[in-house]
């Protein structure tokens, strides 16, 4: 596997050379977000439709 670093090169190699630092930013965060869900599906921290509805129904006060 890649380390980080390897992959933020990776992933500058793929985009376009007027990318802004905004841009750049956004898509290493974008990254880091999937690699944090995909970890969290790996050690069972999900939840089931039914409770995301029940959750779901408090805050929206239904």
């Amino acid at each position: 596997m890649s380390t980080p670093k390897e992959e933020v090169r990776k992933m500058l190699d793929r985009l376009p050379d007027d990318s802004s630092f905004e841009d750049i930013q956004y898509h290493i965060y974008v990254r880091e977000k999937i690699e944090r869900g995909l970890k969290d599906i790996a050690e069972g921290r999900v939840l089931s439709q039914a409770e995301v509805e029940r959750r779901m129904a408090k805050w929206l006060g239904k």
